[in-house]
């Protein structure tokens, strides 16, 4: 199981998403839009640095389509995540 230590909000509604690092130090882009949530596996938040095929590691369908808010804790149960730790927000 994937485990994240520090998440960073970057975006609240529309889509929500998090810069995320697990416990191993890899970092993941957490995305909610459309209903459809998303964790892809990146080297780092520089999107200069992004694969243009990235490796996804969870993905999760809402029932609502027009859904684009989440809470970090929801989206983390929903993606298969573990959620530790004190720094996310």
């Amino acid at each position: 199981m994937t485990t994240i230590v520090k998440a960073v909000q970057t975006c609240h509604a529309c889509p929500s998403q998090w810069d995320a690092w697990t416990d191993t130090g890899q970092y993941l882009y957490l995305r909610f839009r459309y209903g459809y949530g998303s964790v892809e596996s990146q080297p780092g938040p520089d999107v200069d640095t992004w694969s243009h095929q990235p490796t996804l590691v969870a993905s999760f369908q809402d029932e609502d389509g027009w859904a684009g808010e989440i809470s970090l804790e929801e989206f983390c149960e929903r993606a298969g995540l573990t959620l530790k730790g004190d720094d996310h927000g």
